[in-house]
């Protein structure tokens, strides 16, 4: 019975790309409330994982929205938006995560190896 072959790339950005997207739309409508300060912090931290992502997939293009969505939410310095722009904003980054995990594609290093993908104990072939 022949083994199944390993997918050549992975998308490790999709689910935390997905729950960015998804803590922005939560966080459009705390926008006036002191819960905020929790979206800044998911936002942010969630930013910067989808940005390792892209920088271990070469989505050179995901890096400096990814990096300027980590720094307009950092809860630490407060960027001072309010209102409409602030909610658009929102908006706008929550479809620069998605866009951004469907996109970002990391090579799997399990899909170059023969032999069902498993390496002797040593780390070499034999």
């Amino acid at each position: 019975m022949p083994t199944p072959q390993a997918p050549e790339f992975l998308r490790p950005a999709l689910a935390p790309g997905l729950l960015g997207a998804v803590v922005l739309s939560v966080g459009a409508f705390l926008l006036d409330s002191g819960g905020f300060t929790v979206v800044r912090y998911a936002v942010s931290i969630l930013a910067l994982i989808v940005l390792v992502f892209a920088w271990r997939g070469r989505t050179w293009w995901a890096l400096p929205l990814l990096a300027a969505v980590a720094v307009l939410w950092n809860p630490v310095v407060v960027v001072p938006l309010d209102g409409q722009p602030w909610a658009a904003m929102q908006f706008a980054a929550a479809v620069v995560f998605v866009v951004a995990g469907v996109r970002i594609k990391v090579p799997n290093a399990e899909a170059g190896r023969g032999s069902g993908g498993r390496v002797p104990a040593g780390g070499r072939r034999r």
